[in-house]
């Protein structure tokens, strides 16, 4: 085989787990702390699965969010893309 590993790093991180509901949907997030995405969360929606890192230009972006996170109703999105601009950092 001819893999080719292009880090392995080990850290302590921090994750907090937020329930969030909103006028229109309900999160379960889990927001991580690390030093390997540059001062970017690492914010995964526990419900999906679904996974982006995320700085604050991220986070304000309802389209990225929508994307990033399968949030197919826009309203769901803003709703979201204001918790985490208000949590992330």
């Amino acid at each position: 085989m001819n893999d080719f590993i292009l880090y392995d790093d080990t850290e302590q991180t921090s994750t907090r787990f937020v329930g969030y509901a909103g006028e229109h949907s309900r999160f379960d997030v889990a927001i991580t702390t690390t030093d390997h995405f540059y001062g970017k969360k690492l914010v995964t929606v526990i419900q999906t699965g679904r996974t982006a890192i995320l700085g604050d230009d991220e986070a304000e972006d309802v389209a990225y969010i929508a994307h990033a996170f399968h949030v197919s109703d826009e309203a769901e999105a803003r709703e979201l893309s204001r918790f985490l601009c208000e949590n992330l950092f």
